[in-house]
């Protein structure tokens, strides 16, 4: 539960809201984080030091139910000349570390990331007459912020969240969401590491679609380069009725279109509800790890995978060099595409996970032919994954939610993987590699346009050896 008041209304632990020239006995009891990120917030607002805020009633490190421990809401007049329009800005406090004692974020230092490394920001377009801002944005942002919690994975600029509900719970066509650098707020270097600010864009679904078919910043530089779409700071409008293919229709063709062909798409991977079966040999016993389905605990990635696949997953589309799956080793790497921070589960994770591995886990497996099961949405991106990332020689990965397991798609150009030309189909225990050549990846898509429609896309796969795949219905 949540309760709206203004930051320097009085409570158990929101103290008002200090600036940068606060008593130095009232700042000195102030959390440091929280008092570095409000520090931003009055260089951004100075004339409005103690904005309404949405404020968690028992906060989450004492067992309550909402991430985050506050969202700020302030008014910005924007900048008409601009094509910017007045709005309301929202901005959270929680998702970096705002206290420094361990009862949130673990503290690892003053040079990374402040907890998960960033907080989120969202713009809402003000409606004439409004005279308070809705607080649905910050039940939207404690949303994202418990996927963050609970998965441990952090966002990034270009990423797309598909929500598939209107964000309002209205009827708008804004039903899904992009995320960005806030145009305004700068990062901020508090005692516990560094906050920076990605702030969330509302999008229709034929954006989102053209975002995971092409890339998420080039659809954000199209809607920047619409007014009522975004603008410049890329602002909401839950009114919106029309697309921005709509709007332009040449931004399709000329714009995106043109980008999936030459560039293909970042999409690295997706968090799906997908499996696979091994069709080469029965099943020995209940605990096979060639069927994830078998049994009622799935079989579990040992730690060496989940951290490569992480990797996978973060590393997105890679510029001026080959793409590569990074080494099953317990040495972590840097230098990840889009500069993205590490997740928590990567900072905090123990060095035990990688140390003892059972030997059938490192054992990688040849097989002969596999079968492959999407539900309709994750079927849907089969065409992006040939299309968009095997045919420019990268990989896509579809990593399971329902159970520990995930497919990797692979290219002949990619190096560090245990799929080869020769063996095509491998495992290495739950994780399933599968490399396609160029001349296999056109057929399927062949096949794919021939035996599917938009409104049917295939749900599950076969794929025998040096045989085109079989494609079936839902």
């Amino acid at each position: 539960m949540a309760e709206l008041r203004p930051s320097g209304a009085p409570g158990p632990t929101a103290p008002p809201a200090p600036g940068p020239t606060a008593p130095p006995a009232f700042a000195s009891l102030f959390p440091p984080g929280l008092h570095a990120i409000y520090g931003e917030c009055r260089r951004l607002y100075p004339d409005q030091p103690n904005p309404l805020q949405v404020t968690a009633i028992v906060k989450y490190w004492l067992g309550g139910p909402d991430p985050l421990d506050y969202v700020s809401m302030y008014r910005n007049v924007g900048s008409p000349s601009a094509n910017i329009p007045e709005h309301w800005h929202y901005i959270s406090f929680g998702l970096s570390d705002l206290y420094g004692d361990n009862r949130v974020h673990e503290f690892t230092g003053t040079d990374g990331p402040s907890g998960f490394g960033f907080e989120l920001t969202f713009r809402l377009k003000r409606e004439t007459g409004e005279s308070a801002p809705p607080t649905w944005p910050a039940e939207l942002m404690q949303g994202l912020a418990r996927y963050v919690f609970q998965s441990e994975n952090t966002f990034c600029s270009g990423d797309h969240v598909s929500w598939h509900s209107p964000l309002d719970n209205s009827e708008s066509r804004i039903q899904h969401m992009l995320l960005t650098e806030d145009p305004q707020m700068q990062p901020v270097q508090t005692p516990f590491g560094v906050v920076t600010f990605l702030q969330i864009v509302g999008v229709c679904t034929e954006e989102l679609h053209s975002a995971q078919q092409w890339n998420g910043q080039g659809i954000l530089e199209l809607l920047r380069t619409v007014p009522v779409a975004g603008g410049p700071w890329l602002i909401t409008d839950m009114r919106r009725g029309e697309t921005i293919f709509e709007i332009d229709p040449h931004l399709q063709q000329e714009r995106v279109d043109k980008g999936i062909e030459t560039d293909g798409s970042n999409l690295s991977g997706v968090s799906a509800k997908c499996a696979w079966d091994d069709l080469s040999r029965p099943p020995e016993d209940d605990e096979d790890s060639r069927s994830i389905c078998i049994g009622t605990q799935p079989r579990r990635l040992s730690g060496k995978d989940t951290e490569q696949i992480r990797e996978t997953l973060r590393r997105g589309l890679e510029i001026n060099s080959k793409p590569v799956l990074p080494p099953i080793n317990p040495q972590r790497q840097n230098g990840l595409a889009h500069d993205r921070a590490p997740s928590r589960k990567d900072s905090l994770e123990s060095d035990s996970s990688t140390a003892i591995i059972p030997h059938e886990l490192i054992r990688t497996r040849q097989l002969e032919s596999v079968h492959l099961k999407f539900n309709q949405e994750s079927g849907a991106l089969i065409p992006l994954c040939l299309r968009g990332r095997l045919l420019h020689g990268r990989h896509f990965t579809y990593k399971s939610i329902t159970g520990d397991m995930a497919i990797t798609f692979v290219s002949t150009g990619v190096e560090g993987a245990f799929a080869t030309e020769e063996h095509p189909y491998a495992a290495h225990g739950p994780w399933l590699q599968i490399l396609l050549t160029e001349e296999f990846v056109e057929k399927m898509l062949e096949d794919l346009e021939d035996l599917t429609s938009p409104e049917e896309p295939s749900s599950t796969q076969s794929m025998p050896a040096n045989q085109p795949p079989q494609v079936s219905g839902p």
